[in-house]
């Protein structure tokens, strides 16, 4: 193809990179919100827990729909690319969270959490998931390109997820010792992070029509409901995302820093030395040109479970500690960063058995399944540890309440990546994809040439 030996530019390579670290690290803020309710606000776990899961239910109507409103969506900014304004509202309802009210009784400080907690994860961050593959699709034209933002584009993104795991937890030690101080770190992180996730809008434009074979027919909710009844593989994808954001969500690591080793600030250590991992979103084009994506995020899955097996071992060893958060950050690389090319390969094998492609809906699905499985790691994690008489003003806690702390650092996240591999088993599409790729475009040009014809 023409525009295969392309690439995306450092420009616009950086803009895409951006927005995605701005949208992590406001998760992994949000990610903090049960230790700030129960330490801080006084509320107890297990409502934490319980209202984490409630939102959940509301996620599941939104996702879905936020999918089929993107897909339908037609401006003279395109399709995806207006709904990145949703940065803006995703850090102003995290920010609003930790300003709750700290005089409102406890009903209502869990009101009022539950509304800035869905407005953030349930509309905000629910229409970024959904619009990151429609929009990547119609602003860049190759496998190549689709290959260099997944990986390359994951450095600066990881760079500064890096920067803020070896920040927060040092002003989080100094500043989070009143709610005052918790607002004054989430602003500290916000500003800056609202303007760098805005720059993917201004700088990258949507050049590109996919929908060409479609003739303007008009999306349909029957569309959405065929997609989702004939592709099989974006549920084995969606479960991988749930898997892994039920993990990386409970919050259990400040937790088990507080509870088990004794020290939080110990986090910002093995932060500093998921640097090492840095150089694999290099390497990762390189392989990708030998392996199907499938096969790369399978060896990454059992990287990490070997990882979480020596964290059941290693107890407060810092030695051990290292070696564990080294394997599963670099186990879960692939399976964070290569999704998306995944979610494309199921458009593009939608658009090859002859039914709408719909990047937007598919996208949704995985978001659907990223925020249930942060939600509910969040929300079980709280109601269990409340369950075995957690309580934040104890200063030593029940045996069986650490007991649990320490295997959702340990042995449940492990078995949970078993799972992810063994399901990935059946995911076929990696060795089809030259040929699906090649027989979609052949039928664009022909439509393409056919349009021209009967202009």
């Amino acid at each position: 193809m023409k525009d295969q030996a392309k690439g995306v530019g450092f420009k616009k390579l950086m803009a895409w990179s951006l927005r995605p670290a701005s949208t992590g690290i406001c998760l992994m803020i949000i990610g903090y919100l049960s230790i700030f309710c129960t330490d801080t606000l006084g509320v107890p776990a297990a409502a934490v827990g319980a209202l984490l899961l409630l939102s959940k239910f509301l996620d599941g109507i939104t996702d879905l729909f936020a999918g089929y409103i993107v897909d339908k969506t037609n401006t003279k900014w395109g399709k995806g690319r207006p709904y990145e304004w949703c940065v803006v509202g995703m850090w102003v309802t995290t920010l609003l969270i930790y300003m709750c009210p700290a005089y409102m009784s406890t009903s209502l400080k869990l009101v009022w959490i539950f509304i800035m907690y869905a407005l953030a994860n349930s509309v905000f961050y629910t229409f970024l998931t959904a619009n990151t593959n429609v929009y990547m699709v119609r602003a860049f034209s190759s496998q190549k390109e689709y290959v260099e933002l997944s990986t390359y584009g994951g450095l600066p993104s990881m760079i500064l997820m890096l920067v803020f795991n070896v920040i927060f937890p040092v002003l989080m030690g100094t500043l989070a010792t009143s709610q005052h101080g918790w607002i004054e770190l989430v602003l500290i992180f916000a500003v800056p992070l609202v303007v760098l996730g805005m720059m993917r809008f201004f700088v990258v434009k949507e050049v590109r029509d996919v929908d060409i074979e479609s003739h303007g027919e008009k999306i349909q909710f029957k569309d959405v409901l065929t997609v989702l009844r004939r592709n099989p593989y974006i549920y084995i994808i969606a479960l991988g995302q749930f898997a892994l954001n039920f993990i990386t969500n409970m919050g259990v690591q400040v937790y088990y820093f507080k509870r088990i080793v004794g020290n939080v600030e110990l986090m910002s250590t093995l932060a500093i030395t998921q640097a090492i991992i840095l150089p694999m979103m290099l390497i990762l084009p390189q392989i990708l040109k030998k392996k199907a994506t499938v096969f790369v995020i399978k060896t990454g899955v059992l990287v990490t479970v070997v990882g979480y097996i020596i964290n059941f071992f290693a107890k407060s060893n810092a030695v051990l500690l290292i070696i564990g958060n080294l394997l599963t950050g670099a186990g879960v690389v692939p399976l964070s960063m290569l999704a998306d090319l995944l979610v494309i390969e199921c458009a593009d094998y939608n658009e090859y058995i002859g039914i709408r492609r719909l990047e937007g809906t598919l996208s949704s699905l995985k978001g659907f399944a990223t925020k249930v499985g942060a939600g509910i790691g969040a929300s079980v994690f709280g109601i269990i540890i409340g369950m075995l008489g957690y309580d934040g003003k104890l200063e030593v806690q029940p045996v069986a309440a650490t007991h649990a702390i320490r295997l959702f650092y340990s042995l449940i996240p492990a078995a949970f990546y078993l799972i992810i591999f063994i399901t990935y088993q059946f995911y076929h599409l990696g060795k089809k994809m030259p040929e699906i790729r090649a027989v979609n475009e052949k039928r664009r040009e022909e439509a393409a040439l056919k349009k021209e014809m009967d202009v």
